[in-house]
């Protein structure tokens, strides 16, 4: 149905009103001669209003006359009454062909580019790696081999197990499928000790080769030997293994940072202003003079693709950049509430850097009083797996 009235506006239309006694018999036979109506509204028992192709409205005339109607053309629809009106305007007729002609060229190309199905590998990574193999913004798409490209990215990437490409209009969709990292395979004949990463506190010690070089309890810094790389019996001697342990320990996580009680902040005054920059295939053009009329702000860009269809992406995007307007304001703050906001910062900066959150055991905050500032020292207490190997050198 609406490819059928899509065609009818590319070859004209009419929306008519039909008054007859007769309107069934006039709607009936329209039907027996395979006439479209459509957006068909009755007005009253003798009223009718329809829409009708060019072609099928040459037909109408005997209709017309076997059911006594009479039909009034209301408005005229479609591309060609569009150039007709405007056949005297050169300069309009121009520009809609050279339009037309510029969408018959841009659908050659890939305007935009969609990345489906990653988890661990960025976006960005995937794209640089598509236009490594040539697939890029601008590339024309007869010049792309999905076969050979598909085929490049897997042998130039261990950690991608599948990729699929699929062109629609100037889109671009890249479906991919990240490989199973597969378990580490330990050599055996390679000796080693375990050393530690961290500064720690052992709490559990689960050696299943080697020998134990720390107990419970124990303070080790980074570096220090946790596991031997060797065993020694009482006949067999020293024989030197692959050395494997499972070993927990409390690891601190540490910030600490000066505040001063007197600051400049700078505080959004709520007034703000967008501009607009047109970007046409990296040639920017910019709707405005001046860069802000805020002496102080900051800024945020929203960048948006033109799209005609789902998949039919042009090679124009509106830049959106909105600035925020700020004051720089001295403030002086009293020891608790500067004391307050300084904790508040600084957990949120170690909760940023710990992996394992809900290891959190413990937390200890110290505050040192100053003339003009404090100093303050936030202490996480996490439990954590620790040791790495190191290689035995003969």
């Amino acid at each position: 149905m609406f490819l059928k009235i899509w065609l009818n506006y590319v070859i004209g239309y009419v929306n008519i009103k039909v008054e007859s006694y007769y309107l069934e018999r006039f709607i009936n036979i329209c039907i027996s001669k395979k006439i479209f109506l459509w957006n068909i509204k009755r007005n009253k028992s003798s009223l009718l209003y329809a829409s009708i192709s060019i072609r099928d409205y040459k037909k109408l005339k005997q209709i017309a006359k076997k059911t006594k109607s009479r039909i009034k053309i209301q408005s005229k629809k479609g591309i060609p009454f569009v150039l007709h009106k405007y056949r005297k305007r050169k300069i309009f007729l121009g520009l809609l062909i050279l339009v037309i002609i510029g969408l018959i060229i841009t659908s050659n190309f890939i305007w935009n580019i969609e990345i489906e199905g990653n988890t661990n590998i960025s976006k960005e990574e995937i794209i640089e790696e598509l236009k490594n193999q040539g697939l890029k913004i601008g590339i024309n798409k007869n010049k792309i081999d999905t076969n050979s490209l598909i085929n490049k990215i897997r042998l130039n990437r261990d950690d991608i197990a599948w990729v699929g490409i699929n062109l629609k209009g100037t889109n671009a969709i890249i479906e991919i499928k990240e490989k199973t990292k597969a378990p580490e395979i330990i050599d055996e004949t390679k000796y080693c000790n375990i050393i530690s990463n961290k500064t720690a506190m052992i709490t559990k010690m689960n050696v299943q080769n080697g020998t134990a070089n720390v107990r419970e309890n124990d303070i080790v810094k980074d570096g220090d030997v946790l596991v031997l790389g060797y065993l020694e019996g009482k006949y067999t001697g020293i024989r030197y293994v692959h050395a494997k342990a499972d070993i927990q320990a409390k690891v601190w996580y540490t910030k600490k940072e000066k505040f001063y009680l007197n600051q400049r902040i700078q505080v959004p005054t709520g007034a703000t202003e967008e501009k607009y920059t047109l970007n046409v295939n990296n040639f920017k053009i910019n709707f405005y003079k001046t860069l802000s009329k805020f002496k102080n702000y900051d800024t945020i860009n929203e960048n948006k693709k033109l799209v005609l269809f789902s998949n039919f992406y042009l090679p124009i995007e509106i830049i959106k950049t909105t600035n925020y307007e700020y004051e720089n304001q001295d403030v002086t703050y009293t020891e608790e509430e500067l004391k307050t906001i300084a904790i508040q910062k600084l957990e949120q900066e170690l909760v940023n850097e710990i992996q394992n959150k809900e290891n959190i055991i413990n937390k200890q905050i110290n505050v040192y009083g100053n003339e003009g500032y404090i100093e303050v020292e936030v202490i996480y207490e996490v439990l954590e797996n620790i040791g790495i190997e190191d290689e035995i050198l003969f």
